[in-house]
């Protein structure tokens, strides 16, 4: 073989490698450029600034959702919390400030820790819709009581939690946020499934909607109970935990001759309530 024919031989080999590495180094590059269906999970909270409920419910469900996949981000709704925490070193992001950073993500799935689906839903939704354009897909996942399957099993776990210790003077006061918007009859089926599943001792009353305090002090009266036992029916026992229910509602109860006890926890701590969430 001749010297020529050798030295391009040699010319062949190493054009060809030189061409093979040029080409994995630009797939390479294009698929950092364009991920392939890189999707986001955005959780949602309403937010508060109470610092013991936050690391129960809030904290420990986003770090339930980050074991499952590893692109979570959080975010608050209220604007309130969102200042009072800032004033004390602790920095909260609104839904449309962490979207506009989600760039690079083709998928967003939004995870809200809202309990009905009333105004908090309808902002975020209208929140959100400003991002439509920017990703291939973004979607809002329902709150914790949206069906009718969400309510039946929601009220199989309040109910079994709270269950020990109820009997027949001894009843269970759930205690929602409640609001004026058409979603509160929500509470008023998970009072009546409560009923229907024979926990006649359980009720659900909300601070500002239908059932009110009225209506649950009269179910009381009806069934004979001389002591309740108050339970928030919110995500996080926050301040309306502490002013609302463990004070006022305490308060008036014990004056219509009743014993109170409390039990103040958020829905969002209970491990099964968190699974629900995370089962969207």
């Amino acid at each position: 073989m001749s010297l020529i024919s050798i030295a391009m031989k040699k010319f062949i080999i190493i054009l060809t490698t030189l061409f093979a590495l040029a080409s994995c180094k630009s797939n390479s590059t294009t698929q950092k450029e364009n991920p392939q269906d890189k999707e986001a999970l955005l959780m949602v909270y309403f937010g508060t600034t109470n610092d013991d409920t936050r690391a129960l419910t809030i904290d420990s469900l986003t770090k339930k959702a980050q074991n499952l996949t590893g692109n979570v981000f959080e975010a608050y709704t209220s604007r309130i919390v969102i200042k009072r925490l800032k004033e004390r070193g602790i920095q909260k992001e609104t839904p449309e400030e962490v979207l506009s950073r989600l760039k690079g993500y083709s998928t967003v799935k939004i995870i809200p820790t809202f309990i009905i689906p009333g105004k908090e839903s309808k902002m975020l939704a209208e929140e959100v819709s400003k991002f439509n354009d920017k990703f291939q897909s973004i979607t809002i996942l329902p709150p914790l009581l949206y069906s009718v399957e969400d309510c039946d099993k929601v009220t199989d776990i309040i109910a079994k939690r709270n269950y020990c210790g109820c009997g027949q003077t001894h009843h269970i006061l759930f205690v929602g946020h409640g609001t004026d918007d058409p979603a509160t009859a929500v509470y008023s089926q998970m009072d009546y499934m409560l009923k229907a599943k024979g926990y006649t001792n359980m009720h659900v009353a909300t601070i500002e909607g239908y059932p009110t305090f009225g209506t649950a002090l009269d179910l009381l009266k009806k069934g004979n109970a001389k002591k309740v036992t108050l339970v928030p029916l919110m995500f996080v026992a926050g301040d309306h935990a502490v002013n609302d229910i463990s004070k006022e509602w305490k308060e008036k109860l014990e004056q219509n001759g009743l014993t109170v006890e409390l039990n103040i926890e958020g829905l969002g701590q209970i491990p099964e309530i968190q699974s629900l969430y995370l089962s969207r």
